[in-house]
């Protein structure tokens, strides 16, 4: 570009600019890195800077430069903004069906369906002249909303001047402005890191973001938007149906949702539902249920509007995956490594779909965030298979009278000392292998699926064995005898058998899996495989320098500290003797330099059901092969393993071209490179 023409150059950084961001923030398909960007950028406001006058309002560089503003202004909508009637279950949908039917009785049934995702966010509505943003408002009451331009200028997915051509003179666009749960992580983990209050959930989140009256902190939040209709429009018309009208709007550089399908009949749009309802908390944002809409633009004008919401649009919910509850108690469990987890015993409430009575407080840190005391009532969050957990408090509820929470200065199970050690959030019972429920919680972990899989050993049984003294330790439960097992209430002659099976299998073991169930603290199944793909043997690990195990994957200062805890204990090697000369025993392995493996150097991700493997065997494969197996999809991927209901990451994978194989291709590499499978 010549140096001499720079109106020129500034047009052409302006185009390069707004594609590199359409792909990165609206299709997820970055094609430069960000450091060309940067330049990009920094020579646009150079020139900008140079030559004021052509600065222009929907220029990049003014995503985020307007000054905090005093209040919001009050936007009155055009088109109001309506809300929607709700289904809960298949008999609503039903009727929601027939009552369409009857308005439509010239209609042959069945009727097209356009589905959607309903995102857990703030609905907002943009207007646009002559392709140029001009303002954005929230909702409100669906007649009048805040005007929130500053704020929405900084949304990255929100287009500041639209795409292609053939879009109106006018135009009102129509959606949900959301933050992802990998966004919602991030800013959470850095509040807590500032010591800031954190947000209950993505909504709130979202919501607070959007409501900063100085843009420069909304530019900061991780949000996204996606369009899901039009409201005012002038100049130009648009498809008949809704599916192909969200499509001609992502030609204009929107975000619509992947997820969206078109479908006929109502026991369709019920499929529909179970399935994303199966998939829910594999989506990358929340989703609180499912609209649909008749397809048709023709028929919802017949079908009209009553009262405050369409006659021909519907939301079905989801199960509530937040509710209010009262706070009974706070009680104490110890775990495997010695850790004191504050529970909170609740009032029974149905939340996420199933009775909550028991949630995670975490820790001393979270009681105080929380500020919880006994008798509160407290916002309780179960989200698919996620432990419920207390996530707020309703402060305006709370009595004088209601007592703090005390933690305790010995162990409730054992009662040796209770400590907190530096640089941690938990206290610990440093009673060791004395304390009963720090010897149940290492049985049960040593006898995991994942760990020797003594099949029949369950929690309960676990805890009988302990309490009743024929077991404290995991080399204990190779001495157990068929006289001892049927020494126990409701133990049976063929449950005894089965169970002294289970044990003489467990025996034969691997090298990784001997390692993760020992339970070392911070040594997960990964760690343990990279330790035995390193070392090879026991013999060489327990006997490794500081050094020696720094040089592992996966192995930093506190794993090599945790680890020579366990070495340097007596009692420690105690239990391994044991286990020896009970028969457990595995083959060495061969220590292979990580350049050598077949996946060295890729990574891999599993996701959806594998019929055959099972998706953890399926990532022990393949970290054994070399690779590295992540649980996102990025541009770093390099090949995804897809079974049935694979789900977000399938469809980033596929938006990002990154390679992708089912089950069977996947078996057939096992087996070429002489996994047995």
């Amino acid at each position: 570009m010549s140096v001499a023409d720079p109106l020129q150059e500034l047009e052409s950084l302006l185009e390069k600019l707004d594609t590199w961001n359409h792909q990165y923030y609206v299709l997820d398909q970055p094609t430069v890195p960000d450091s060309e960007y940067d330049r990009a950028m920094q020579r646009l406001v150079a020139l900008e800077t140079e030559h004021p006058q052509w600065l222009r309002a929907d220029s990049p560089s003014q995503r985020v430069g307007g000054q905090p503003l005093i209040q919001f202004g009050q936007v009155t909508h055009d088109v109001p903004m309506l809300s929607l009637d709700n289904a809960f279950n298949d008999q609503d949908m039903q009727n929601f069906n027939r009552r369409l039917l009857d308005r439509l009785a010239q209609f042959a049934a069945p009727l097209e369906f356009a589905c959607e995702p309903k995102l857990d966010g703030i609905a907002v509505s943009l207007l646009y002249r002559d392709g140029v943003l001009q303002r954005g408002a929230t909702r409100g009451d669906g007649a009048t909303g805040e005007d929130i331009t500053q704020n929405v200028r900084t949304i990255r997915s929100i287009p500041l001047r639209l795409r292609g051509n053939g879009y109106p003179e006018v135009l009102e666009v129509r959606g949900e402005i959301y933050m992802p749960k990998a966004g919602f992580d991030w800013l959470n983990n850095k509040a807590r890191q500032r010591g800031e209050k954190v947000f209950v959930n993505p909504r709130n989140a979202a919501a607070g973001s959007l409501r900063q009256l100085d843009p420069r902190v909304t530019a900061e939040r991780p949000l996204e938007m996606c369009c899901y209709s039009v409201g005012l429009m002038e100049g130009e018309s648009l498809p008949d149906r809704q599916a192909p009208m969200l499509e001609r709007l992502q030609s204009w550089g929107f975000r619509i949702n992947s997820e969206s399908a078109v479908v006929q009949g109502i026991d369709a749009c019920n499929d529909y539902y179970q399935s994303l309802f199966e998939r829910r908390d594999s989506l990358p944002y929340d989703i609180d249920g499912i609209v649909f809409k008749v397809n048709e633009f023709k028929l919802q004008e017949q079908l009209g509007f009553v009262s405050r919401a369409p006659r021909w649009a519907i939301a079905r919910k989801f199960p509530a995956q937040e509710e209010m509850t009262r706070l009974l108690d706070v009680e104490f469990q110890v775990g495997r490594t010695g850790v004191i987890t504050p529970v909170a015993r609740l009032e029974p409430v149905f939340v996420g779909g199933v009775t909550v009575s028991n949630a995670t407080l975490h820790n001393r840190d979270e009681v105080d965030r929380l500020d919880v005391r006994i008798g509160d009532t407290v916002i309780v969050r179960r989200a698919g298979d996620v432990i419920p957990q207390v996530v707020s408090v309703v402060t305006e509820q709370r009595l004088p009278r209601f007592p703090r929470v005390t933690f305790p200065k010995h162990c409730p199970i054992c009662q040796s000392a209770v400590e907190r050690e530096e640089g941690e959030a938990a206290l610990r019972c440093m009673g060791g292998l004395i304390c009963a429920a720090q010897q149940k919680a290492a049985i049960k972990h040593f006898a995991s699926r994942r760990a020797l899989n003594v099949e029949g050993l369950g929690d309960k049984l676990v805890e009988q064995l302990v309490e009743e003294g024929l077991v404290a330790s995991v080399a204990e439960l190779y001495t157990l005898s068929e006289e001892r097992l049927l020494s126990l209430d409701r133990m049976g002659q063929k449950s005894a058998d089965n169970l002294l099976a289970a044990l003489q299998d467990s025996k034969q073991t691997t090298l990784p899996r001997f390692i993760f169930a020992l339970g070392i603290r911070e040594v997960g199944e990964a760690t343990a495989l990279s330790l035995a793909r390193h070392f090879g043997s026991w013999a060489a690990l327990a006997t490794a320098s500081d050094r020696q195990l720094l040089e592992v994957d996966d192995v930093g200062p506190i794993v090599a500290d945790h680890l020579r805890q366990f070495f340097d204990s007596l009692s420690s090697l105690e239990v391994v003797k044991l286990l020896c000369e009970a028969g457990v025993n595995w083959p060495d392995i061969e220590c292979l330099p990580p350049q050598s493996q077949p996946l060295a150097g890729q990574t891999w991700v599993v996701t959806g059901k594998l019929e055959m493997l099972g998706r953890d065997d399926a990532k022990a494969h393949l970290q054994a092969l070399g690779a590295k197996v992540a649980g996102t999809v990025s541009v770093k991927t390099t090949c995804v393993v897809a079974g049935p209901g694979a789900g977000s990451k399938l469809a980033k994978a596929e938006a990002l071209g990154t390679e992708v194989i089912d089950e069977q291709a996947l078996l057939a590499l096992l087996r070429a490179e002489g996994i047995k499978v």
